[in-house]
């Protein structure tokens, strides 16, 4: 059954159903050339499109939460974003909540045309929520954060990533505060409401300095897996944080099982399970 969308119910209800009917595990759909390859498909959009089949086939009806990565569509131009339309859609009828993992950042009209992209019904590419970058100012997020305001959706907003290099600007302090936990001061502002609307990219891979304590919306914390995080770790990297917001993410973990759809599930359900028990 498909989520239903409503303007007047927020994103926190549409995710908090889903994390308690399927738990805290969000599935990525990362098609690698290395996965095409290691399931024996083609590196084109033949092998994309039965490699993104399979994938809605196995996660959709038991992920919480399916977050596609855009990237990896995108490399095969045009026929790529079809197939991602594709997941887009099946995911979301299957009953998964969709984020889509395009990091869109601009400001003004350009943003707003991003938004329309991704959190608005009447685009193809329409998901349940996208992850933006706040890195060109906090602000230039209105026209997404309005957008998913509006359509009971979610935007999930940088603010500590796992890469060495983003210690540089998201440690960086302006005034007393770092500018990550700027990102999460603002971010929490914006969820003063209850709809939890904005939500932040945290990576589980390091402690991450920052006070998650305010912040009422989902944490999506990519790493667990082939990044080297565990669901041990998650204790204690989120210690400040309301572990029923924490959203672990794991994409090569699972997948590397593929393209057995029952092998696939079950490498998700050990997962999500590790996650439910660690995060209890």
């Amino acid at each position: 059954m498909s989520v239903t969308r409503s303007d007047t119910t927020g994103f926190a209800v549409h995710y908090r159903s889903a994390v308690a009917e399927r738990g805290r595990l969000c599935a990525g759909i990362d098609p690698h050339v290395e996965l095409l390859e290691q399931w024996g498909l083609p590196v084109d959009t033949t092998g994309l499109r039965q490699f993104a089949d399979v994938c809605v086939d196995a996660l959709g009806p038991v992920a919480a939460v399916i977050k596609p990565q855009v990237a990896f569509f995108e490399a095969f131009g045009a026929a790529g974003f079809a197939v991602l339309e594709s997941v887009i859609a099946g995911c979301r009828a299957a009953g998964a909540v969709v984020l889509a993992d395009a990091k869109r950042g601009d400001i003004g009209s350009t943003m707003q045309a991003y938004a329309h992209a991704w959190l608005d019904e009447r685009s193809p590419l329409c998901a349940d929520a996208v992850t933006v970058s706040p890195y060109l100012g906090f602000g230039s997020l209105s026209p997404a954060i309005d957008a998913a305001r509006h359509g009971g959706r979610g935007v999930f907003v940088l603010a500590r990533t796992s890469n060495p290099e983003g210690a540089g600007v998201q440690l960086a302090t302006t005034g007393d505060r770092a500018v990550g936990q700027t990102i999460v001061d603002d971010a929490a502002e914006q969820n003063a409401d209850g709809s939890a609307t904005v939500g932040l990219v945290v990576g589980a891979t390091r402690a991450h300095g920052l006070d998650l304590s305010a912040l009422n919306g989902p944490i999506l914390a990519p790493g667990l897996g082939a990044q080297g995080a565990t669901a041990a770790d998650l204790p204690e990297v989120f210690s400040g944080a309301d572990p029923a917001w924490v959203l672990p993410a794991s994409s090569r973990g699972v997948l590397r099982v593929g393209p057995d759809v029952a092998a696939l599930r079950t490498a998700f359900a050990l997962a999500r399970d590790e996650v439910e028990a660690a995060l209890r």
